[in-house]
């Protein structure tokens, strides 16, 4: 049998008792850094054989943990932090043991943007889960393109040294949006940060950050009630040029491009 056990995202207190039994119980376990886990592990006294899965070699290993369950074998498998699968590995494991006909199931656990959402403040009786943007910018924008009008909150996964050009390139493609910052979620520097998409984050980034935003439904409101002008010109100041900026205006406007037109001339 083939558990996939979620960890603590930061504090080790938050992993569960039935975590630690399937962990204690296993014969084998396989995880996105063995260094990263043994401290886990040494934490609570268990000693386990520990094989790397992680994304460089996780068709691999998937067999390795498909050979092991059938032989018999307890594995249970962990990324570094959080729940597997969730913008870590494991999706290949999952697809391997569904198709091989082999039993796995979750010990479920800490999850860094469910704790996010709750820490926003954010509407969160809707929202869409999106985890880490491309590296490339338009690559990015065109990820971020899928989700503009959608009328629900939006996570990403975003790291330190990400976070201004993400931001940026939100702004670009949704305009002016509330949004939050949550970072070092439950460890003794855990923050949450208010702020617009406009105005950007401000500071030193440190930490791994989820960043949660507002949907199109609120935004969308605030937009069509500026004047046809203010309207093209926010877009332009987001970055866009005029023709793409009249292209968007008139989308949220529900109206043509020529009807706005008019109110572009002069910009």
């Amino acid at each position: 049998m083939v558990s996939f056990v979620a960890t603590p995202i930061g504090n080790l207190k938050d992993i569960t008792i039935r975590a630690l039994e399937t962990l204690k119980e296993a014969d084998v376990i396989f995880c996105e850094d063995t260094r990263h886990t043994l401290k886990l592990l040494n934490a609570y006294e268990i000693k386990k054989p520990l094989y790397a899965c992680h994304k460089f070699n996780e068709t691999e290993a998937a067999a390795k943990i498909l050979e092991a369950s059938r032989r018999g074998e307890r594995v249970a498998v962990v990324s570094d932090a959080g729940t597997p699968v969730v913008s870590d590995p494991g999706n290949i494991v999952c697809k391997t043991l569904r198709e091989a006909g082999e039993p796995y199931t979750l010990i479920p656990g800490a999850s860094a943007f469910v704790a996010a959402l709750v820490l926003s403040s954010l509407p969160a009786d809707k929202f869409a889960f999106i985890g880490f943007l491309p590296a490339k910018t338009g690559e990015k924008k065109a990820l971020l393109e899928k989700y503009k009008d959608l009328d629900l909150t939006l996570a990403f996964h975003c790291a330190p040294q990400d976070v201004d050009k993400d931001v940026r390139a939100m702004y670009e493609v949704f305009g002016d949006r509330n949004a939050a910052a949550v970072r070092e979620i439950t460890k003794i520097h855990e923050e949450t940060r208010l702020f617009t998409l406009a105005e950007g984050l401000s500071g030193e980034k440190r930490g791994e950050y989820v960043l949660v935003v507002e949907g199109a439904g609120e935004q969308e409101c605030v937009l069509n009630s500026l004047s046809e002008t203010e309207h093209i010109r926010h877009y332009m100041a987001a970055g866009l040029d005029k023709k793409e900026a009249l292209k968007r205006a008139a989308k949220d406007r529900g109206v043509s491009k020529s009807d706005l037109y008019p109110f572009s001339i002069d910009l």
